[in-house]
């Protein structure tokens, strides 16, 4: 099997267990994804499979990227990814997978891209305490000093400053698969996961 596919952020809800307790979990809808290309040991040294996600009219793609769906003999997708196989064969291009690659309890990692917040202060970017808020005070939320000495007489690299803060790629991991809606497409994944609504995830199971 598979070992993990794209999909696309639905959004939150909640679900309550057994016990009655209210779970918060994020709707994602996974595939249907198609094999675009496969890996093999004997060609690439590792088994793996291209998956293609969101379907797309060819001629909004760049030529070649057409090439390789026209080579491949396949539908032209928005989305290529890969991932690694655990199967005993390796399916054929063309073969479509689904939801059913996971199953409730799984644990998964899943990486998106965050919402960007445009340009942000140390107070917002990095949650700096600031100066007192009392009166007489010129010091509440500026960063500090920054800068050293005449020697070396600059800003070390890496130092926390205002800047763009958000819509860079983070992974969360070992999070729980509550539920599995084959039907769908759908998995409900325990928690938040990166990402604005509709956005492109990549799930893939943990370890």
């Amino acid at each position: 099997m598979g070992t993990g596919l794209l999909g696309r952020k639905v959004g939150m809800t909640r679900v309550f267990d057994e016990d009655g307790n209210s779970r918060g979990v994020t709707v994602v809808q996974v595939g249907p994804c198609t094999v675009v290309d496969v890996r093999t040991e004997e060609r690439n040294g590792y088994r793996a499979v291209v998956v293609g996600f969101d379907a797309v009219n060819a001629d909004r793609l760049t030529k070649p990227m057409r090439g390789v769906f026209q080579v491949q003999g396949v539908d032209a997708f928005r989305h290529l990814a890969e991932f690694a196989w655990d199967g005993d064969e390796l399916p054929e291009v063309g073969t479509q997978l689904n939801a059913e690659t996971f199953t409730a309890g799984d644990k998964v990692d899943v990486r998106g891209r965050t919402k960007g917040k445009g340009f942000a202060g140390v107070h917002k970017r990095h949650g700096f305490r600031g100066g007192r808020a009392s009166h007489g005070s010129n010091f509440h939320r500026a960063p500090g000093s920054i800068g050293n000495a005449s020697d070396p007489g600059r800003v070390d690299k890496g130092k926390k400053m205002p800047g763009q803060y958000g819509n860079v790629n983070k992974m969360v991991r070992n999070l729980s698969v509550v539920d599995v809606l084959t039907e769908d497409n759908l998995i409900l994944v325990d928690g938040s996961v990166p990402g604005a609504r509709n956005s492109v995830v990549r799930v893939t199971k943990a370890g």
